[in-house]
């Protein structure tokens, strides 16, 4: 994962290799969105539209719909439906919007159709009732004064009505100034007599504003409003196998151990001689539960490592080994240099020894941290055996320094792979050169 970017092969291998980690994922992620759906989805929700008649301002439209959604609006509802509930506990689950056309719509939620039916025709309902209460509270003073006005305007349109009718009898067909006048006044007096007409129209569309229309039953509704159980569920699983995906990709990415054989040869100054698979082995003491779950889910090895087919048999896994020391072009001992803690190398060399036969290898341990190779006149070099994914360059350039500074060549390097023996394919040996 050195590269810049990110291809769909990766994508694909990380898929393959970690299947079941990312099943592993979606279940916890399902069951992450089962419970979020028990805080977050609404349930059932459905609307009732009230009419608010006659004209009305924007501003008063929006205190009509907080008026909707107020606590004593909400209170009267909650113990009307006597559902043991209080309005502070619908307030969650009330709402109510301003439409075109002066109606509020007034939405409910409950945990099925009938209670989000239900408490949506009572908020409506309680809200009209309270608007009523309001209004009634102030009629008789608001009567007195329209009845004044009313009486006020006719008494305006009486007089001017005459006035109209004294001045056409004066006025002549002449263009006498008089005439001129006269006619001035009469048409003043036609606009007196119109803004007194539009005001008692003002004043009687004034009377009828406050009544409201509840426009029917709320629907019932036929299902889950968004998001439902099964969105939050879907989309919990994706969630966390999308993060399960960056992540290992991520942490592939800023993982500075070394997997590519030219990569892992280059930082020893070398070639890799070959790979060779290991087969893994129990535990002598029981695993944690840490360690037994990495081991479940596929966790417990690098998924970016290079493709090696698992040898058949015995006889091929040494026919493997056979070929790698063939590659070592030595005649005399060679220093087998083992990074500490490394234990699949370390099974390797056990079989690298035998499949040497006359040749003398002689196995050192070498701490990867600080590593110190010893002095020996005879030994031809250095083989570096190694598994892959589990040392960074810096690591392997301070070996190849240490052999350097013992007076040792690094003649090459063998990677190991720990294999599981339930997943041996068909045998093909693939080595680094072949």
């Amino acid at each position: 994962m050195s590269d810049e970017t990110v291809h769909l092969s990766a994508v694909g291998r990380l898929v393959r290799r970690r299947w079941r980690f990312l099943i592993a994922l979606a279940v916890l992620g399902g069951l992450v969105g089962a419970g979020a759906s028990l805080l977050f989805s609404p349930g059932y929700r459905t609307t009732s539209n009230v009419l608010l008649q006659g004209p009305r301002e924007a501003n008063e439209l929006l205190t009509e719909a907080q008026v909707a959604t107020s606590s004593v609006v909400l209170d009267r509802a909650a113990g009307g439906l006597g559902w043991q509930t209080t309005g502070a506990e619908l307030h969650d689950k009330v709402s109510a919007t301003v439409s075109n056309g002066n109606i509020v719509t007034i939405s409910a939620s409950a945990d099925s159709p009938e209670r989000a039916q239900q408490l949506a025709d009572k908020v409506a309902a309680e809200f009209v009732r309270y608007s009523a209460q309001l209004i009634s509270g102030s009629t008789d003073a608001a009567a007195q004064i329209a009845q004044e006005q009313r009486e006020a305007l006719r008494q305006q349109v009486t007089v001017a009505t005459q006035q109209v009718s004294q001045l056409a009898q004066q006025v002549d067909g002449g263009l006498t100034v008089e005439s001129v006048q006269a006619r001035t006044q009469l048409q003043g007096l036609r606009t007196s007599l119109e803004q007194a007409i539009n005001n008692l129209n003002q004043a009687d569309a004034a009377a009828g504003a406050a009544k409201m229309v509840v426009l029917g039953s709320a629907e019932r509704p036929t299902g889950q409003a968004a998001p439902t159980f099964t969105q939050l569920v879907a989309g919990g699983a994706a969630l966390f196998v999308l993060i399960g995906v960056f992540g290992q990709l991520l942490a592939a990415r800023t993982d500075k151990r070394l997997r590519d054989e030219r990569e892992i040869g280059a930082a020893l100054g070398s070639t890799v001689l070959g790979s060779v698979d290991v087969p893994e082995q129990q535990p002598e003491t029981a695993p944690g539960l840490g360690a037994r779950l990495r081991r479940l889910v596929r966790t417990d090895r690098p998924w970016d490592l290079p493709e090696l087919t698992a040898s058949a048999d015995e006889p091929s896994r040494e026919a493997r080994y056979r070929r790698v020391i063939t590659r070592l072009d030595a005649s005399r001992p060679v220093l087998v240099l083992v990074p500490e803690g490394d234990a699949p190398a370390h099974r390797a060399v056990t079989h690298l020894v035998a499949a040497a036969g006359s040749r003398t290898l002689r196995v050192v341990d070498v701490s990867p941290e600080r590593p110190i190779v010893p002095e020996d006149a005879l030994a031809a070099g250095a083989l570096v055996v190694l598994t892959a994914g589990t040392r960074t360059a810096w690591e392997l350039v301070g070996i190849a320094e240490a052999c350097a500074d013992a007076g040792h060549e690094v003649l090459g390097a063998v990677l190991t792979q720990p294999v599981r023996t339930a997943t041996i394919q068909q045998p093909e040996v693939e080595m680094a050169g072949s």
